[in-house]
């Protein structure tokens, strides 16, 4: 999809999807070069970046016998080399608008996809991608420039009204509901004659609330027990089996589960409800912004294509089978 160009990918995703421009020099499209996979407004895409960015590609998507055969390697080669050309263009354009990035804004990009990672994995996710730190660094220079072209020069042009927003949200009401609610406490002990003892004490009136801080195995025995407020389906089936059919102020009978015997309290429930548009005002305008920003970009990158002479030099690229041509010519 065209916001793919935006969005920061997964580490591993991006070492699949090259820029493709190391090496760019002008070439005559007609004389056809056996190293050139392609042209894009006279700059060259190279035999050898495509292989290098094919080979990494399919390595990440490794067959049962670890090979692939000529049928696999089509749909894979047809694909990059879409988006190798799509992204030429992009940067050819960013050039043209003076659209540029600092190297610290590239350095605070590395460290985000790096902190995706634990301590001392990222070097070796490179490795496994077979990709230097100049590579990647080239790379995020790119994913960025991009952005910043559609941030300056793409989404400037969006805008929504109030009317619309308020239509929008009148047509997808059904998203900005709240569903009902209870918010509940539990002592959990881990046999059932425990549990049948601080049941007996709560019977003569201690503190539901006390007792969990005293005898709950649970971590949330130090509030008391207190599980805060939750919907359907985000705790155990049990619990939404007991809690949601007590009234506030019920206390449930022991109830066992795989964590161990239960005592819930009720403290308070909220109704499922419509959201108001000024309660969810904000977040229909960044839904709408959004779809509105990704119509605008696939537009625009429609247009440059359009516009964009490419040629493509079929023969290199029917002769290419998944791994370097020097790698290939040993074996």
């Amino acid at each position: 999809m065209p916001q793919a160009f935006v969005r920061a990918t997964p580490l591993l995703a991006a070492l699949a999807l090259a820029v493709g421009l190391a090496g760019c020099n002008k070439k005559d499209k007609e004389d056809p070069d056996a190293n050139v996979v392609a042209t894009v407004n006279g700059e060259v895409l190279s035999r050898a970046d495509f292989e290098h960015e094919l080979g990494r590609e399919l390595a990440s998507s490794a067959t049962e016998s670890g090979q692939h055969t000529p049928e696999d390697v089509e749909p894979y080669k047809r694909s990059l080399l879409e988006t190798l050309i799509s992204r030429m263009v992009l940067l050819q354009d960013a050039r043209t608008h003076n659209v540029t990035v600092s190297p610290e804004e590239v350095d605070r990009g590395v460290l985000r996809l790096s902190s995706d990672y634990p301590a001392g994995n990222f070097n070796d996710v490179l490795a496994q991608g077979q990709l230097s730190m100049a590579e990647l660094k080239a790379r995020e220079a790119a994913r960025l420039t991009i952005e910043k072209l559609f941030t300056n020069h793409v989404y400037t042009r969006v805008a929504v009204t109030e009317e619309e927003l308020r239509a929008y949200y009148a047509a997808h009401e059904t998203e900005f509901s709240e569903p009902e609610r209870v918010r509940a406490a539990q002592i959990v002990v881990k046999g059932i004659d425990e549990a049948r003892r601080v049941q007996a004490q709560l019977k003569s009136g201690k503190k539901f609330a006390d007792l969990a801080r005293k005898y709950s195995l649970s971590a949330d025995a130090k509030v008391g027990g207190d599980l805060g407020f939750f919907p359907r389906g985000q705790m155990p089936p049990t619990f939404d089996q007991v809690v949601f059919y007590l009234s506030p102020g019920q206390v449930s009978d022991v109830v066992e589960t795989e964590y161990g015997y239960h005592l819930f309290r009720v403290l308070e429930k909220k109704a499922g409800r419509k959201l108001e548009f000024t309660e969810v005002r904000d977040q229909v305008e960044a839904k709408l912004l959004a779809q509105r920003r990704a119509e605008a970009q696939e537009t625009y990158e429609k247009e440059l294509r359009a516009k964009a002479q490419v040629w493509v030099n079929e023969a290199t690229l029917q002769a290419i089978r998944g791994r370097p041509a020097t790698q290939a010519a040993k074996q």
